[in-house]
């Protein structure tokens, strides 16, 4: 009963392919709308993205002037004004998160509403490198800082440490520890972002998550991805969110026994099961 043109008319208007994005006020309502999508495609990851419902379904272009980049300046100047969540969250990729599913995400971080002591415990029990505990205390200790002013406050601003410190910055990013909150005319390209503990830019997320289950978080992202793809095999919701499986069945369970979400289908002559919203059956 799920066929493949099905599915490519759904995403056809769940991705904007038939309606493009012309300004950031639609852009912030198109991420509301959707929960969470991508800044950028990502290989292998089937989910919408800021690029593509601009730009349509293409390749990210090479040149600087391509209209599709407009949505390079749209991030930027969204950035720390509470519109939406932007950090590489998903996969350590650029995600852009609504603010009203961001307490989903923090809900399963490893903060606990101590800025000043989670990330100790995490760098003790070995899950937080020396390098992102040097990056995470220049902010807490300095404030907000971009780049340049970031690898020198966390000694981490010569070339040998570059990549140290580019691994840093996005597992902070990736834990909902840092964020990006604005963009600076800093270093040899007059772009660097600028850099905050999470706990000061978005200082309502542990009151909205402090409540909220595992269960339940995981359950209302992955409702938000099925209303986005329509459908999907079980490896490609894996392959996003990268749970654990029990957690990740406990989740598409709790669907399915709601009636949001069908299991057990096929397509084609694609091996493996499929899952579905009901729209598309």
């Amino acid at each position: 009963m799920l066929t493949r043109a099905a599915i490519q008319s759904y995403q056809a208007g769940t991705f904007r392919l038939h309606a493009p994005l012309t300004s950031a006020e639609q852009a912030v309502e198109y991420v509301n709308q959707r929960g969470f999508i991508y800044f950028w495609p990502i290989t292998g990851i089937r989910l919408p993205s800021l690029w593509v419902a601009a730009a349509g379904d293409r390749p990210v272009a090479d040149a600087h002037d391509d209209p599709g980049h407009a949505t390079w300046s749209w991030k930027d100047s969204l950035l720390g004004q509470h519109a939406w969540y932007y950090a590489k969250v998903l996969r350590k990729k650029a995600t852009i998160i609504s603010l009203a599913l961001a307490p989903a995400f923090y809900a399963l971080s490893e903060n606990y509403g101590s800025p000043e002591e989670d990330y100790l415990t995490l760098y003790e029990q070995g899950r937080l490198t020396q390098e992102s505990r040097a990056v995470y205390e220049a902010l807490l200790e300095h404030g907000a800082l971009h780049t340049v002013e970031l690898r020198r406050a966390a000694r981490l601003s010569s070339l040998e440490s570059e990549a140290r410190f580019n691994r840093a910055i996005t597992d902070l990013q990736a834990g909902f520890l840092v964020a990006p909150v604005g963009v600076a005319d800093a270093g040899a390209w007059h772009y660097a972002f600028i850099y905050d503990i999470v706990a000061r830019a978005y200082p309502e997320l542990a009151a909205q998550a402090r409540f909220l289950g595992d269960p339940e978080a995981r359950a209302r992202l992955v409702q938000a991805y099925f209303q986005s793809v329509g459908a999907a095999q079980l490896r490609d919701v894996s392959r996003l969110f990268q749970w654990n499986s029990s957690d990740l069945d406990r989740a598409l369970n709790r669907l399915v026994a709601s009636g949001f979400l069908h299991r057990g289908l096929q397509l084609d002559d694609i091996c493996g099961e499929w899952l579905a919203i009901p729209f598309l059956l």
